[in-house]
């Protein structure tokens, strides 16, 4: 199986520790980034894999030359200008479009800078299930950006922020016509729905993805892009962008040093595991 680690982000957010050292390599518990997303998909399966780089990309290339690639076939996609998600991937599709046997398997895209338990077996098989484009994990939890989905875990907008939730009228009950109320989830003046839907779940993104190498005959962005605009469009276009629950998973985004001291305590108090 194949994959690609997005690690060619500034990681701004994590200066000054990334002032002289990319993201990527930022390190963890004693492991690197990077490593800890390696090992991660290698335990998944995951033998062939690519990493893209723009952020002192030279000391990327030492470090895994140095350590053996970790057992893993491994290409560099180098940046020399930022692409962002959407084009970082694109421009690495010929890695995922070279197969001798002919077949094309879904493959798995994962940011460098989260860590989580999430099953990757369970995802797989949820994306086969569903002849799915492209299935990303999400979870219920407070974010800046929500990705919307219909009842039917298609994707079909975003929003800027959760909605409150709305209690709408439902079918009647009982001899006095006394209406049921359930709660659902209100449309919001930030939400942007590429396709209806009569009631949209605010999901929170994980960035960790398994995708179809046929979307990449249909991506028709160019240039510097992220995979969620992509995303949008094909959704907008009837592609299947389906859901994967990951609530019961450990998940943890490291984009702030904040982030890496709840991290080490997680690591520490045995909530997310070392290894």
């Amino acid at each position: 199986m194949k994959a690609m680690v997005l690690a060619a982000g500034l990681g701004t957010r994590l200066r000054p520790l990334t002032n002289d050292l990319p993201k990527a390599l930022v390190t963890l518990g004693g492991r690197t980034l990077l490593e800890i997303a390696l090992s991660r998909l290698r335990a998944f399966g995951v033998r062939e894999l690519i990493v893209n780089t723009h952020h002192h990309a030279d000391r990327i290339f030492e470090y895994l030359e140095s350590n053996h690639n970790f057992g893993m076939r491994i290409e560099i996609s180098h940046e020399p200008v930022l692409l962002d998600t959407g084009g970082g991937l694109k421009n690495a599709a010929p890695f995922f479009l070279d197969s001798s046997a002919g077949v094309r398997e879904p493959f798995i895209l994962h940011n460098v800078d989260v860590i989580s338990t999430i099953d990757l077996a369970r995802m797989i098989r949820l994306h086969t299930e569903r002849h799915a484009l492209a299935t990303l994990a999400v979870q219920d939890r407070e974010t800046s950006r929500y990705l919307l989905f219909d009842p039917h875990g298609q994707l079909c907008g975003r929003r800027a922020r959760r909605a409150a939730k709305a209690e709408t009228p439902a079918a009647e009950n009982g001899p006095a016509g006394e209406r049921k109320v359930e709660a659902a989830t209100a449309m919001d003046s930030s939400d942007e729905l590429v396709r209806p839907a009569l009631d949209v779940q605010a999901l929170a993104f994980t960035g960790i993805h398994i995708i179809s190498p046929s979307i990449f005959a249909k991506m028709k962005d160019e240039g510097a892009f992220s995979i969620i605009t992509a995303y949008m469009h094909l959704a907008a276009q009837g592609e299947k962008i389906v859901a994967f629950r990951a609530d019961e998973f450990y998940w943890c985004d490291l984009g702030r040093p904040d982030d890496l001291v709840q991290a080490e305590h997680d690591l520490s108090s045995g909530k997310y595991p070392s290894h």
